[in-house]
């Protein structure tokens, strides 16, 4: 029951199992329950608390089901990530998008600390370098909506 708990978990209700860029779909996802709870305010701060919380306490015990160090089929970093790139800022059509894809641009490029991070291995590697890639995406969508709104 554990190792089934910690699967469901870590690959977001099994969407990490999808076959090629689990990552984006996971990222995907994480957008289709953002835009489900973009007129809720609490529900989101709190789905996005949990979410990542979970992230930190399941991810080492999923790389070690898995034997594979930050498996591909471990997406909650993902949806964490989609989560804080959007805090605090309107959710829109636009805003999502944009998230998205600043995201998973700074997700895979994988720009300083967020390359230092990963190597930390365990639950911190796996959630930390997607949370910096998520504070990058942050503060540009924070400048870009006060710049541009």
């Amino acid at each position: 029951m554990r190792n089934f708990l910690i699967k469901t978990i870590s690959s977001f209700f099994y969407v990490g199992y999808l076959p090629l860029l689990p990552g984006t779909f996971g990222s995907i996802a994480a957008s289709v329950v953002i835009w489900l709870l973009k007129d809720n305010p609490t529900g989101y701060f709190a789905f996005g608390i949990l979410i990542t919380l979970a992230g930190f306490i399941v991810s080492a015990a999923a790389e070690k089901i898995f034997k594979r160090e930050d498996a591909e089929c471990i997406v909650i970093d993902e949806v964490a990530g989609m989560f804080l790139s959007l805090l605090f800022l309107p959710i829109n059509a636009l805003s999502l998008f944009c998230a998205f894809l600043l995201f998973r641009g700074f997700d895979a490029m994988k720009i300083y600390p967020a390359d230092k991070l990963q190597r930390l291995g365990g639950s911190m590697g796996v959630m930390l370098d997607d949370i910096v890639a998520a504070v990058y995406t942050n503060l540009i969508l924070q400048v870009s909506f006060r710049l541009f709104s």
